[in-house]
């Protein structure tokens, strides 16, 4: 389960989908198969709702036909994205607690019919729905905000502003993580584009490869021991690498620095023999295509480093970027 745009000419990528790894996803393809039969419109959430009731009993395939459906039919809203910034947030009155908490219900709930509704939608929008639409169909579910490493300028960097949103659904009294938004498809910052691409690789995510691009505001939703430390080293994978079988066993670490790495020894477990991998360094702006070395499952390749190459390093496996790791020489 891995995903991003890279623009080697201006590194700072953005992606609306990323991380994961086939090997420890169950198959939903059933599921997926009766949901992308549904109708692309339902007049009210009530009425997906009592859909997805209807042919499903299961809490993980309850949880699987919301996730599906949302990120195959609700597109995201690139306008109001680049727009929101220069928006101010929403302000609002409150004479108690209990106020102030329906207030803020109403809001959630606005965001989800919204995005119900329109098509469209930002990370809020696809959150409240799921959360809302998990509500009906009997799941507990929850908002979590954070920080989301989108860019390789990020490598290095500890978590910051809250900038993202995603959920945590409750499976059989287990907590799972999902990311509705960046399984819908990819954004092209240079060209402000949605692409839809559906990537599932963001359904039940194992919380050690969701903290790659996810650190949570308040720390129980990391269901796991993790550190803003571990989230700032790793380097940034994309969407493609959190999809798919394989596996970076090394190296570990995102960043490189001084003149001791001439070097950078990788290697990955499961790649499949017709897999291509290439890396290119942003400096130069030249794909090379390093030497393998196959035992079993694993594949071992090294990349030299010039003296020169301050940047960013990404690999790729059939032409697509998993990774991206910094140089500081």
């Amino acid at each position: 389960m891995k995903n991003l745009i890279l623009n080697l000419q201006k590194i700072t990528v953005l992606v609306i989908l990323f991380i994961t790894t086939n090997s420890f996803a169950q198959d939903y393809s059933q599921v997926d198969l009766l949901v992308s039969n549904y109708p692309k419109s339902f007049s009210k959430a009530e009425d997906l709702a009592e859909k997805i009731n209807k042919d499903f009993t299961k809490e993980d395939e309850k949880a699987r036909a919301i996730f599906y459906w949302i990120a195959t039919n609700i597109k995201y809203d690139v306008k109001t994205f680049y727009t929101q910034k220069n928006n101010r947030p929403v302000a609002f009155t409150f004479r108690n607690q209990e106020e102030k908490e329906a207030k803020q219900r109403q809001f959630k709930l606005d965001f989800a019919l919204n995005a119900f509704k329109s098509k469209k939608a930002v990370c809020q929008g696809y959150t409240a729905l799921f959360d809302h639409l998990a509500a009906l169909t009997g799941l507990e579910s929850v908002t979590v905000t954070g920080t989301a490493k989108t860019t390789a300028t990020q490598i290095g960097k500890l978590p910051g502003a809250s900038d993202h949103a995603w959920n945590a659904v409750k499976i059989n009294g287990h907590w799972k993580l999902v990311e509705p938004t960046w399984a819908s498809g990819v954004v092209d910052p240079a060209k402000k584009i949605f692409t839809p691409k559906f990537n599932d690789g963001y359904f039940f995510t194992p919380p050690e490869i969701f903290v790659y691009t996810h650190f949570p505001d308040n720390k129980k939703w990391l269901l796991g021991e993790f550190t803003e430390q571990e989230f700032a080293s790793y380097p940034l994978y994309f969407g493609e690498y959190i999809r798919d079988d394989y596996t970076i066993l090394a190296p570990k670490t995102g960043i490189f620095t001084g003149k001791k790495y001439n070097t950078i020894a990788f290697k990955i477990k499961n790649l499949n023999p017709e897999d291509q991998v290439t890396y290119a360094l942003t400096r130069f702006r030249k794909i090379e295509l390093p030497e393998l070395k196959v035992t079993g499952d694993i594949t071992e390749f090294n990349v030299f480093l010039p003296d020169n190459s301050n940047g960013y390093l990404t690999i790729y496996i059939n032409n697509k970027g998993i990774a991206t790791y910094k140089i500081q020489r």
